[in-house]
């Protein structure tokens, strides 16, 4: 599957191809993971779609979005699979799975399933500390420095951030250009820096349970 920019991504859906017997509706943020797992495992009898990854910075959408979804692809599949954590629905979505019967991942959101739901539940003192994936260290500026308006009132930096003390970079791939991108988002925000290899964490395990 030949994956469209990570712009496109952050945009637009991305439509099935159709050939296997089980979808996975994602996130467009974790579109290169699944794509990648995909082909490291031969996972050929799942398809992927993909919702805006942009509604990341606006949970309220996301339920709605799932239900239209699932609802426009249920006819073609014998199995949907939602790949999106709570993601900021409030429970909402998981709600929404439980009712129209489909499985969803477990996790409040990305960051803690790519590090491993439990691993990440034990950070108890980070709740000053901003997270970012691959994809969003790609994205940064579309995800954080544009949409809070720093790209025009820079000075805005230390109203937004006061209260954080570092940007931990979850990392799925050993990339040198992407950790040094993701050191100057830090130093960009003004943050210590700190880099963790996850690779795919939950996810992996996850989509493998259902291979």
């Amino acid at each position: 599957m030949q994956l469209p920019s990570d712009a496109a991504l952050t945009d637009q859906p991305l439509a099935p191809e159709g050939r296997g017997r089980m979808l996975l509706l994602a996130c467009g943020a974790l579109a290169h993971e699944i794509v990648a797992l995909k082909r490291l495992n031969g996972w050929d009898h799942m398809d992927l779609a993909c919702l805006p990854a942009i509604l990341h910075n606006h949970p309220d959408r996301i339920t709605g979005a799932v239900r239209e979804a699932v609802a426009k692809h249920r006819a073609a599949y014998d199995t949907i699979f939602v790949l999106y954590a709570d993601c900021g629905t409030g429970g909402q979505l998981q709600a929404a799975c439980a009712e129209i019967g489909v499985e969803m991942l477990a996790g409040p959101h990305c960051y803690s399933f790519f590090e491993g739901n439990a691993a990440f539940a034990a950070h108890e003192d980070e709740i000053t500390a901003l997270y970012l994936t691959d994809f969003l260290t790609r994205q940064f500026d579309a995800f954080l420095w544009r949409p809070m308006g720093l790209d025009r009132h820079p000075e805005l930096r230390d109203m937004y951030f006061s209260n954080y003390d570092k940007l931990v970079y979850l990392a799925q791939t050993d990339d040198e250009a992407l950790t040094a991108k993701a050191r100057t988002c830090a130093d960009r925000l003004g943050l210590a820096f700190e880099r963790r290899f996850t690779g795919y964490g939950d996810l992996a395990t996850e989509l493998a349970a259902r291979a």
